[in-house]
C-alpha cells in the first residue's frame, strides 16, 4: 500500500489540503463552497414521522428532502457544530452533514449525500478497489453503466471524515481518474408568466395582426399537411406534476408509461395546492386534436408524463432519463435547469443522457430538448453583476447552465412573437435552436430567496404575446379554467421543439437523434435583431459565418421546412440499392492558420448517378474547434460537412450523411464519377492535428 494512500492528509493535486472540506469536484471542475452556519441535515437510520423530528433536541426540524433520505433541521450559528454532534451520537442517526452553498452564488443550498462516484484507472483491478474503499470506510453500491471501472460507495457511519474531503483525497490517488459527491440542489423550472391575456395560439401558426412579427410563428400547418403526428412517436416531458384529466390528454393511446417519481408511484397528478408547470408544457407538445380547447405541436403523438422528485441529485437524473429509454420515448422535452448560477454537470448525469442520446430508441437515441433558462445569462460565460436583491450575487460570476451545454442536447433559446429575443431568454454558443414565446422581465428562483429579477432593472417596456396552453382543471393552476394564456418563458420554447421534433420522426423513424437535431438547424428562419437587448445592452441577434447566433443559435425552427426535409431523406433511403465504397488511408497534417488547408483525394471510375453519399472522417487535432471540413465533388461544388462548432474537443470520427446533413442533397443526381476532394482548413492558431483517414460511399440505383 503507497504512502499516499496510507494518508488522510495527503495533497491533492490543485487542492491545499486546508481546502479540501470546502472544494467539491464536479465535472471535471472544482467548485469552492461555503458553510451555511445556521442549517444541517441528518439521514435517520429508519423512517422518522414529523412528530419525532420535531421533538430532537439538536434542532427545529424544517422539512424533508424525500430521495435523499435527508432531514433538514436549523439551529442558532453559534450551536451548529455542537448539534450536528449531538445528531451523530444518536443512536437514530446514520449520516449527519453540514450544508453549503456555492461562493459567490449564495443563493443556491447544497445538500450533501452519503454517495461518492468513483472512476478507476483500467489498469485496477478488484483488489486494489477494494483496498482503496476499505481504507475511506467506503461501502460499494452499485457499478455506473457506460462509464468503465466506475462504481458507487456509500459513506458509512465509520467514517470520520467529511465526504467532501474523501473526494479530494481520492481524487490524489494515481489509481483513480475522478471521484465525485453526489449533491442534491433544488430543481428550477424555468417559466416565468407574464400578465398578457391573449387567447390565442399565435406561435403556431398566424397571418400577422396587433404585436404579431411576420413569420413569427412555426409554420405547422404545413407541416400538418404532410403528419400531425402518429402515437408510436412518444414524447417524454420531464415536469412537476400534470392533470392527466384534462380533455386535452385523452384519447386512446395518447398517455404512456406515466410515472412519478416524487411519490414513487404511476400517478404524476398535481397537488391540491400545486401550480403544474408539466400541464402547460405538455399541452404545447401534444395536446390532442379532439375539437375543443387547444391543439399541440404534435397532436397524434403519445405523452409520456415524468414527475421529477424537485432535486437534481444524481440518482434523480438517471431514473429520469433511464424511465425514458426503457419506456420507448422518442423525444424527451426538460424545461427546468438548477436553481445554481454556476451548475457542471456529474460523470453520473452525463452519462445519463448520452446514453439515453445514443442507446435510447433501439439505438437510434432519444432526441433531448433543454430550456436555455430565463435570467439574460450565458449559459456558459461572466458576468460582472451588480445591485442584485441581498447582494446574492456580486461582482465578476461565472455562469454555466449544465444540462444545456451537454453535446448531446439541443438548447433552446426564446424569440418573441415580433421575432426580437425574449428579455429573458439565456444565451451563448451552445444555443442550438429558438422557439416562440412571450416577454417578460428576466429572474432566477433560488432557494433562499425565491423567484428574484436580475439586474439591472429594465425599464422600457417588453412587447410581445403570451402563450395560450392547457393548464390545471377548474379554479387551480395559473389561472380559473383549463386553460391559461399567460404562460411563457424558455419553458415554453422546449416543447415547441420537443413538438416538432416527434412530427420529424413520425415521418422518418429512422432518423438518428444526431440527424433530427442537425435537420432542426438546418431548416430555420434565420431572424435576426439587431437591438441591444434592454437589461445588459448587449448585442447578439445576427449570425457569424457558420450560421450560428448567440442569442437564436442557428436560428428559429420552422415546423413545415423540419417535416418536409425528414419526408425527402427518408424517399432518398428507399431508392438506393447498390453502392459504391471508396477510402483514403494516407495520413496528412494539417496545416495551421492556413486557408488553403489540405486536400486529400478519392476517385471513383464507375460512371453512375449520385442518389446517396455519406462520408466519414477521421482526424486528430489539439482544438477541432479551429477546423472546417469541406467535400467538393468532381464538378467542383463545394459542401461544408463541419463548421467551427466542435469546441475543445481533439478526436473527430463521424460520419456525415444526408440524413445528418441535408446541405449534402445538392450533390445528388450528379455524376459519381472523377476525383472527390475533402479539404481541411485551420482557421486559428496555435493548435495542430491530423487526417488519418476518410472514406466515401457513394449510393446509386
Amino acid at each position: 500500500m503507497s504512502d499516499r494512500l496510507n494518508s488522510s492528509n495527503s495533497q491533492t493535486t490543485g487542492v491545499p489540503i486546508s481546502s479540501q472540506g470546502v472544494v467539491l469536484q464536479r465535472g471535471g471542475e472544482e467548485l469552492i463552497l461555503e458553510k451555511v452556519w445556521e442549517r444541517f441535515t441528518i439521514r435517520p437510520t429508519a423512517k422518522l414521522s414529523p412528530e419525532q423530528l420535531s421533538q430532537v433536541s439538536w434542532g427545529i426540524w424544517r422539512r424533508t428532502i424525500p430521495r435523499a433520505k435527508l432531514e433538514v433541521f436549523t439551529v442558532e450559528p453559534s450551536r451548529l457544530d455542537a448539534a450536528m454532534s449531538q445528531a451523530r451520537a444518536d443512536e437514530k442517526v446514520a449520516f449527519a452533514s453540514h450544508v453549503y452553498k456555492f461562493k459567490d452564488n449564495p443563493g443556491t443550498y447544497v445538500y450533501l449525500s452519503d454517495q461518492i462516484t468513483i472512476q478507476f484507472a483500467t489498469w485496477v483491478d478488484s483488489a486494489k478497489i477494494n483496498t482503496i474503499a476499505a481504507t475511506y470506510s467506503l461501502m460499494e453500491n452499485q457499478s455506473v453503466p457506460g462509464l468503465p471501472n466506475t462504481f458507487i460507495f456509500l459513506v458509512s457511519k465509520q467514517t470520520t471524515e467529511n465526504p467532501i474531503k474523501i473526494t479530494n483525497q481520492l481524487q490524489a490517488l494515481p489509481e483513480v481518474l475522478a471521484a465525485e459527491l453526489n449533491i442534491f440542489i433544488q430543481q428550477e423550472p424555468h417559466y416565468k408568466p407574464s400578465d398578457s391575456l391573449y387567447s390565442q395560439q399565435w406561435y403556431l401558426n398566424h397571418n400577422s395582426g396587433n404585436q404579431l412579427g411576420i413569420g413569427s410563428h412555426i409554420s405547422v400547418e404545413q407541416a400538418w399537411d404532410i403528419t400531425r403526428g402518429v402515437r408510436s412517436v412518444v414524447v417524454a416531458v420531464v415536469d412537476d406534476s400534470f392533470d392527466l384529466n384534462h380533455p386535452d390528454f385523452q384519447g386512446l393511446g395518447k398517455v404512456v408509461a406515466p410515472r412519478d417519481l416524487k411519490e414513487n408511484d404511476f400517478l404524476p397528478l398535481p397537488g391540491e395546492q400545486e401550480t403544474s408547470h408539466g400541464t402547460a408544457c405538455a399541452g404545447i407538445a401534444v395536446a390532442e386534436e379532439n375539437g375543443q380547447g387547444i391543439v399541440g405541436v404534435a397532436p397524434g403523438c403519445a405523452l409520456m408524463p415524468i414527475r421529477t422528485t424537485g432535486y437534481l441529485d444524481d440518482e434523480s437524473i438517471e431514473d429520469i432519463f433511464n424511465w425514458a429509454i426503457n419506456h420507448g420515448a422518442s423525444v424527451i422535452s426538460c424545461s427546468w435547469g438548477a436553481s445554481a448560477v454556476y451548475f457542471p454537470l456529474s460523470l453520473r448525469q452525463k452519462a445519463a443522457i448520452t446514453r439515453a442520446a445514443t442507446q435510447g430508441r433501439n439505438g437510434k437515441g432519444c432526441v433531448i430538448v433543454f430550456a436555455a433558462g430565463n435570467a439574460n445569462r450565458p449559459i456558459d460565460g461572466t458576468i460582472n453583476e451588480q445591485n442584485w436583491p441581498k447582494n446574492i450575487l456580486q461582482g465578476k460570476t461565472a455562469w454555466l447552465s449544465g444540462f444545456a451545454v451537454h453535446p448531446d442536447v439541443i438548447a433552446v433559446s426564446a424569440s418573441t412573437s415580433l421575432n426580437k429575443k425574449a428579455a429573458y431568454s439565456n444565451w451563448g454558443e451552445n444555443i442550438s435552436v429558438c422557439a416562440p414565446s412571450n416577454n417578460a422581465p428576466p429572474g432566477m428562483w433560488f432557494q433562499e430567496t425565491g423567484f428574484v429579477y436580475t439586474q439591472p432593472t429594465i425599464n422600457t417596456s417588453l412587447l410581445g404575446l403570451g402563450m395560450f396552453t392547457t393548464d390545471q382543471l377548474g379554479t387551480a393552476g395559473y389561472n380559473p379554467g383549463n386553460f391559461t394564456n399567460n404562460f411563457g418563458g424558455t419553458s415554453s420554447a422546449t416543447p415547441v421543439v420537443a413538438g416538432i421534433a416527434a412530427l420529424i420522426l413520425s415521418v422518418n423513424p429512422d432518423l438518428t437523434a444526431q440527424q433530427v437535431n442537425r435537420i432542426l438547424q438546418e431548416t430555420t428562419d434565420k431572424i435576426v435583431d439587431p437591438e441591444p437587448d434592454p437589461q445588459l445592452g448587449l448585442r447578439g441577434g445576427t449570425y457569424d459565418s457558420n450560421g450560428h447566433c448567440i442569442w437564436f443559435g442557428y436560428g428559429k425552427v420552422n415546423a413545415a421546412k423540419a417535416v418536409r426535409a425528414a419526408q425527402q431523406l427518408s424517399k432518398v433511403a428507399s431508392s438506393v440499392n447498390k453502392q459504391l465504397k471508396g477510402e483514403n488511408k494516407n495520413i496528412v497534417a494539417i496545416p495551421d492558420n492556413d486557408q488553403r488547408g489540405i486536400r486529400s483525394i478519392i476517385t471513383v471510375n464507375e460512371n453512375v448517378t449520385v442518389a446517396d453519399i455519406q462520408v466519414t472522417v477521421n482526424i486528430t487535432h489539439e482544438f477541432l474547434g479551429d477546423l472546417e471540413i469541406y467535400l467538393i465533388s468532381p464538378n467542383n461544388q463545394q459542401v461544408l460537412l463541419q463548421s467551427r462548432t466542435l469546441g475543445k474537443h481533439t478526436q473527430l470520427e463521424r460520419t456525415y450523411s444526408v440524413r445528418s446533413h441535408p446541405v449534402l442533397k445538392q450533390l445528388l443526381s450528379i455524376s459519381a464519377r472523377g476525383n472527390w476532394q475533402l479539404q481541411v482548413i485551420d482557421n486559428s492558431p496555435p493548435d495542430v492535428g491530423q487526417l488519418n483517414i476518410w472514406e466515401l460511399i457513394i449510393g446509386y440505383a
